[in-house]
């Protein structure tokens, strides 16, 4: 595993989405009014490969299912390549013999690149996104910002046995995952302006987490009455409630509609109150991605 080398920089975040509205004066930065519930305009299916950590890899399947649900046509996932706690540097660096992004990307046929880096900076992901512009000038990589593992960043490094994230305040959170979303939106900033045009947006999955954790908190998560049921262990990998709202976060970047009105997915349909937690997570996702500067989305 690499250790996490997060920016330092302490700007505000009304500093930093300030700079990302900056950059889209002056780069077209594909912005899109998605104002209608999905179902209700006809989307054209994306060709998709995905690249990931054991935060993001299980996203396909689930993914297929919200696009068939949403009558999109022509959805198609090329490929997936996994690596377990991975940066996207590691997926470029793969071996030729195992490595499955970098000739689907030279086949031009990719639309939408996945990636999920695990703390940053990566230099993987101008790399992809630079090979992937060669074969295909129009070209989306989508960059998944995450729920931080342990809930903390130094805890990457130390590896403890417990986490008490039952405790956890809204406040305590939002401040241990500042400095990484801070990072993830300087870093996809800076790459758009050196490509003179949008190429990478953020899928803030991370900050639909937090909303998510907030409704808990405050008790209005049905069928879920601590934090740490969101999580199937102390390392923090998602249960069916989060993969859902993950899944809602990518739907809304890549198609840019909203996943409002959509069917409970199979992975949550048996849990409690399935039909309200699933407008909950639909909501939460749209919320997040469309007050996201660099997702691309507005309402």
């Amino acid at each position: 595993m690499n250790t996490p080398n997060i920016s330092n920089s302490l700007s505000s975040t009304f500093l930093h989405h300030l700079a990302a509205i900056v950059v889209c004066l002056f780069i077209p930065c594909s912005i899109v009014r998605a104002d209608e519930a999905s179902g209700k305009v006809q989307i054209a299916g994306q060709r998709i490969f995905t690249a990931g950590h054991s935060f993001h890899y299980w996203l396909p399947p689930i993914f297929k299912e919200l696009a068939a649900s949403a009558k999109v046509s022509a959805h198609e996932q090329l490929g997936l390549q996994s690596i377990g706690g991975s940066q996207a540097i590691q997926h470029w660096n793969l071996p030729d013999e195992k490595n499955t992004v970098k000739p689907a990307l030279m086949t031009g046929k990719v639309q939408v690149l996945t990636l999920s880096p695990i703390y940053l900076p990566d230099e993987g992901i101008e790399k992809l996104a630079k090979l992937e512009l060669e074969h295909n000038p129009d070209i989306r990589v989508t960059v998944q910002e995450f729920w931080l593992p342990y809930d903390d960043v130094a805890s990457w490094k130390t590896r403890p046995k417990e986490v008490a994230r039952d405790s956890k305040t809204m406040d305590e959170l939002r401040k241990a995952h500042a400095e990484y979303f801070q990072s993830m939106d300087e870093l996809v900033t800076g790459l758009n302006k050196q490509f003179g045009k949008t190429v990478i947006s953020v899928v803030p999955s991370g900050q639909a987490v937090l909303a998510l954790r907030e409704k808990l908190i405050k008790g209005e998560v049905p069928g879920v009455t601590e934090q740490s049921e969101l999580f199937t262990d102390v390392l923090g990998h998602p249960q069916a409630h989060i993969k859902a709202l993950a899944a809602y976060c990518h739907f809304a970047v890549i198609y840019r509609t909203n996943p409002a009105g959509l069917p409970v997915p199979s992975l949550i349909a048996k849990l409690p109150e399935a039909e309200k937690l699933n407008r909950m997570l639909q909501e939460l996702a749209w919320d997040a991605v469309t007050s996201h500067p660099l997702s691309g989305v507005r309402k």
